[in-house]
């Protein structure tokens, strides 16, 4: 199997790996008019930060309930929808940024339900904190926190959440398959996984890996789906499935990004990044505990 985890080669080691995204989102929260590549765009996508939401499955009543900055264009994905979620339960989002998802769910799960956002860089959590009492103030719900943490070791308790999402950030971790162990570590037996993420088909040439731009617009970092579906099955979750879909690599393809521009440049001629890259919804449970045969 050959693994496209970030954590050798140019970038070099995991500590270098997440202080260059660090380094990075701290950039996107300190500017809000700017995504994961650059001004105007979202993790590949020169886009309106609403218009490539709506592209990816949210729907306009959902974006206009947000508080002023929450949305930073960083989605690949809705996987607050995917979830299906119930009111009371409680929700795990996994680079949480400045609280978009978190933000989106708390409404659906109510006052005796929580979202909880996970986030490493200290600059997306104040944003996400002072969204949260524009949040409060707006609703009259206190039913959102976030906590500074990694994903690969989530300040989380065992067993302690119903549904763990994310979207577009396990591909930015060094250490996707510790990732999925966190995961599995803090659902309760039951709980559900709801997960949109950049994935590969195939490997990347190494010049697109080595691109630093292309790790923080989450495409160097990015997993094969069949890594991925292992790594999850290995923590010891089931019912373990992807969907691909067209919808985010669609709106990159048609875009003029610059990052996007400078990742087609390093491709095989004639290739196009939908060749290597696609958007991936991965589902999973924890599984319940046996009953006693006694």
């Amino acid at each position: 199997m050959t693994t496209q985890n970030v954590g050798t080669g140019a970038l070099g080691g995991e500590h270098d790996v997440r202080a260059k995204v660090k380094e990075g989102y701290a950039a996107i929260a300190a500017a809000s008019s700017t995504s994961c590549c650059g001004p105007k765009g979202g993790c590949g996508v020169r886009d309106d930060s609403s218009e490539l939401a709506r592209r990816i499955g949210y729907s306009d009543d959902e974006l206009a309930a947000l508080p002023e900055g929450a949305n930073l264009g960083l989605s690949c994905g809705n996987p607050g929808a995917l979830a299906a979620l119930r009111p009371g339960e409680v929700v795990l989002d996994l680079g949480s940024g400045a609280g978009f998802d978190c933000f989106i769910i708390a409404p659906k799960v109510g006052p005796n339900g929580r979202a909880i956002g996970v986030d490493m860089t200290g600059e997306m959590l104040s944003k996400a904190r002072a969204n949260a009492a524009a949040y409060r103030a707006r609703t009259g719900l206190a039913n959102v926190e976030f906590r500074l943490g990694e994903i690969e070791h989530l300040p989380v308790a065992d067993a302690s959440v119903d549904v763990v999402i994310s979207n577009c950030v396990i591909n930015l971790s060094p250490n996707k398959a510790q990732v999925w162990r966190e995961i599995a570590r803090v659902l309760r037996p039951g709980g559900r996984v709801a997960v949109s993420d950049i994935a590969l088909l195939k490997p990347l040439p190494e010049a697109a890996r080595g691109m630093v731009e292309a790790l923080v617009g989450c495409v160097a970092g990015a997993a094969l789906v069949d890594e991925s579906l292992a790594w999850m099955r290995a923590a010891g979750l089931v019912d373990v499935g992807v969907r691909l879909k067209s919808d985010y690599l669609d709106a990159m393809e048609s875009s003029t990004d610059p990052l996007y521009q400078r990742l087609v440049d390093v491709l095989p001629a004639g290739s196009r990044a939908s060749d290597y890259v696609a958007s991936a919804e991965f589902t999973a449970v924890r599984a319940k505990a046996r009953a006693s045969c006694c």
